[in-house]
């Protein structure tokens, strides 16, 4: 990435080569190919070196500890340095790298957090690898290995001063992990849409819209699930009927986003038809329910190469349009 960028971009980008080193198999869908792909769809819609560039900060395994067990952490530090192929606790390749690169992973979000919070940047997109919104506190699952996106909230919150935070996701798969690492604690609201009946609903019984959260989070969680073939019209109203009266009540101080892109038109592990436009048009949305439009964005799915990389972009420049709006038509 280039290290230039306009000095009035308000939107940053966290990126590292060794997010590629990750290696999951040959012919998998979640390979280094998808970050390649970002990148050069950034590039080529003219947004990259507009962008400003977020380094990875060092990581801290105490970060990581605040989302997931230490006895579940240490289990993926020894499981990569042995050289197991797959994950114990769930469907999720590895390598012997994999476990360096999901604490850098975790290490860009919180740089990422760290930036808006200080003011450097409005919003942040984090171009990461492996995803995480289906790692629970014990384990981990499909593709994931540490939550991301959970890591950075509770940095916010134990490190920032953040007291409240909206989590959008808006994945094509339920983010499993994140709603039971959230469900009983009320100072974060969580919103999933997905497809119904897909992994991993399936296979945990979660994901379903009467799942409204408990104890002190009862009425935080807020679950979507749209049928096959749900589009740009179905997603936007579900969010402008359901998850804005929620937000608006919650008063949130920093948006997450659980950045998927599964759910576009094409997919190949999908069967919804959001279009590019239907991804910018939500994080307008989004972003319109927290003070000052602070937002960091993590990437979760997206596995046809060319659509991920158009709907990044989209994303991302409607990041930059919220972030800078006195500066669109200058």
């Amino acid at each position: 990435m280039s290290g230039s960028c306009n000095p009035r971009c308000r939107t940053g980008l966290v990126f590292d080569e060794v997010y590629l080193d990750h290696y999951t198999g040959l012919g998998h869908p979640e390979s280094p190919r998808r970050l390649q792909a970002v990148i050069e769809g950034l590039a080529g819609a003219g947004l990259l070196d507009t962008l400003t560039p977020i380094e990875p900060v060092e990581p801290r395994v105490e970060w990581v500890e605040a989302v997931h067990t230490r006895p579940y952490i240490e289990a993926v530090q020894r499981e990569c340095a042995a050289g197991r192929m797959i994950l114990s606790t769930g469907d999720t390749n590895i390598c012997a790298a994999s476990y360096e690169v999901a604490l850098t992973a975790t290490a860009g979000a919180v740089a990422a957090v760290q930036a808006v919070l200080d003011g450097k940047v409005t919003s942040a997109f984090c171009a990461v690898r492996p995803p995480g919104h289906h790692a629970w506190a014990g384990g981990g699952m499909g593709f994931c290995i540490f939550n991301n996106a959970a890591i950075a909230v509770r940095y916010a919150q134990q490190h920032c001063g953040v007291e409240r935070v909206l989590i959008v996701d808006w994945d094509l798969h339920h983010g499993n992990g994140t709603q039971d690492i959230f469900y009983e604690d009320g100072s974060v609201l969580y919103c999933s849409t997905h497809r119904t009946g897909l992994y991993p609903m399936a296979l945990t019984g979660r994901g379903h819209a009467s799942e409204t959260g408990a104890g002190a989070g009862r009425g935080t969680n807020l679950n979507i699930p749209l049928p096959p073939g749900s589009g740009d019209e179905d997603v936007i109203a579900a969010v402008r009927e359901r998850l804005m009266p929620a937000a608006e009540r919650f008063a949130a101080q920093l948006l997450v986003i659980s950045a998927g892109f599964d759910s576009r038109r094409g997919d190949p592990l999908g069967d919804m038809s959001i279009t590019d436009d239907g991804y910018a048009q939500l994080t307008k949305l989004a972003t319109g329910l927290v003070e000052g439009g602070r937002a960091v964005s993590v990437l979760e799915g997206g596995y046809s190469p060319r659509g991920l990389a158009s709907a990044v972009a989209a994303h991302v420049e409607a990041l930059m349009d919220v972030s800078q709006p006195g500066e669109a038509s200058a």
